[in-house]
């Protein structure tokens, strides 16, 4: 599995819909409005690396209203948790 992190500009009055538009890509499994240079990060998973041509060139660059995309692939995955952790926004169930 590859998994890189796509760090999104958009049209800053779209964010809610573009970001719905990426979440529904088939390889997006997550997409958060941050703060930041970035409007959205969403997180890819392929099984191979042509894949991210289609996900995110293919698709994601093509929604109207991204401005632009600077791509991210990971190496590693140390821990489950942690990546977890890190993009949590703290709500407990």
């Amino acid at each position: 599995m590859i998994t890189s992190i796509v760090l999104i500009k958009t049209s800053v009055d779209q964010i809610p819909e573009i970001a719905e538009k990426i979440a529904a890509l088939e390889g997006v499994s997550e997409v958060y409005s941050v703060t930041g240079a970035h409007d959205l990060i969403a997180m890819v998973r392929v099984a191979q690396h042509d894949d991210l041509a289609d996900v995110i060139p293919g698709r994601i660059s093509k929604i109207p209203g991204v401005a632009s995309t600077e791509t991210h692939i990971a190496f590693r995955t140390y821990s489950q948790h942690d990546l977890e952790a890190a993009f949590s926004i703290g709500i407990e169930e």
